[in-house]
């Protein structure tokens, strides 16, 4: 599997508070950014695989949705964690 609970640990440790943090929105988008990536390297070899093109749409909506929290609440943590993971608007 690519994502197992090391891999986890690891995301969560470097982007959360801690390494068991997983309730931060720093941490899910992190999860989700790793995830997006893994979908489309996936979807680059499998062009039909439309199952998987809706859960990355899905994914990318999550995302979106707590990057949009996380401006609203401080600003200074999404423009950290934009750039952290190199995301852009």
């Amino acid at each position: 599997m690519y994502l197992d609970s090391s891999k986890k640990e690891e995301l969560f440790g470097k982007y959360g508070q801690s390494s068991k943090d997983t309730g931060s929105a720093e941490s899910q988008i992190a999860l989700f950014t790793y995830r997006i990536n893994h979908l489309t390297e996936h979807l680059k070899v499998n062009k039909k695989d439309y199952n998987t093109e809706r859960s990355l749409k899905r994914l990318v909506g999550k995302r979106r949705r707590l990057l949009d929290y996380l401006i609203r609440i401080d600003i200074t943590r999404y423009r950290s964690i934009i750039k952290e993971l190199g995301i852009r608007k």
